[in-house]
This record gives structure tokens, sequence and C-alpha cells, in this order.
């Protein structure tokens, strides 16, 4: 079946036009990272003191007390925890599933929106840097982590979300400022 060129044309604007999602459901990420557990979804709510915590640990900004946080358990222990963290790249939202090991460290990083043009999205590749990182000065960029050509903004707020989440999981975990 062939469309018509008019047809065609409008089809290809509205694609243009639409938000790009990822390519993998949160789900799917999840069974991907920690396979054979057993997640369970929660919702997190900072304490004013945790989150202002976070922001020191993290040195980024720390823009809601609620989180979404999945455990992973198997056989009773926990594996890990992955977490969500959506915010603003230039002018529109990126959603990351950052998923942590059961001792605080980057296992992987999936992008589950991202409404920039696709031209500003890190590649899986760049996102891989970041795995088995903990919360340290050398995650930052031109440190440890590497910038990426023509979207410094997506790796300026890739590398805040990891910060950010990996200082809640560390605030979380140790039961820090109550």
């Amino acid at each position: 079946m062939t469309l018509p060129r008019a047809a065609m044309a409008a089809l290809t604007v509205m694609l243009a036009a639409a938000p790009a999602f990822a390519q993998i459901s949160r789900e799917q990420a999840l069974e991907a990272v920690y396979p054979g557990a057993t997640i369970r979804a929660e919702q997190i709510f900072l304490t004013p003191a945790q989150q202002k915590l976070v922001l020191t640990r993290a040195d980024a900004d720390v823009p809601t007390a609620h989180y979404a946080r999945y455990v992973a358990t198997r056989d009773g222990k926990v594996v890990g925890y992955a977490y969500i963290d959506t915010h603003t790249v230039r002018t529109k939202r990126e959603s990351l599933l950052i998923s942590l090991d059961e001792k605080g460290q980057v296992r992987r990083i999936d992008v589950t929106a991202f409404f920039e043009p696709l031209e500003y999205k890190a590649s899986d590749a760049w996102l891989r840097q970041y795995r088995d990182k903990a919360l340290t000065d050398d995650v930052a960029i031109n440190r440890a982590i590497r910038p990426i050509a023509g979207a410094t903004l997506t790796a300026r707020a890739t590398n805040d979300a990891v910060r950010r989440v990996l200082a809640i999981d560390e605030v979380l975990r140790t039961g820090a400022a109550r």
C-alpha cells in the first residue's frame, strides 16, 4: 500500500513533531537489570532535612521531595534499587530510570522518556560510562564522565540526575537526617 505524496508528507511532519520516547519500558529495563528478581514499587518522600543533605552530597538541585523507587529482591534479599528521575534538559522533560546495585553503585541508566529533539539524546554507550560508579567527586563531566559534543545540556542534566539519585539512595540506606 502506498500513501499519496501529501499524506506521506503530513505523516512525516507529525512523526517529527511527536515526542521521542525510549524504546524500552520501565518493566523491561527492570527485568534486564535484575533478572528473576521480584520488583516492588515504592513512593519516596524526602524530609526537608533529607533534601538538604541530598543537595549537599549531590551538588545538584533537588527539585522535588517525591521520587518513585523500585526495590529488587531475590530470595528475600535486596539486590538493588532503581529510581525514576524526571527533570528538564533544555526546555523539555527527560525521565531516566537509574538502577543501582545493593551497595549503591550504578548498574544501568535507561531513558524512559525524552521530549527534546533526538539529536540531544544521550547514547547508550555514553550512559554506560556511569556503570559501577558510586557518589564521588569523579562522577562529573570532564572528570570520569566524558562530555557529549553538541548536547552539553543533556550531559549536565544526566550527570545531575545520577548524582542526585546516588545521594538519595545513600541518604535512605544510611537513615541519615530523618
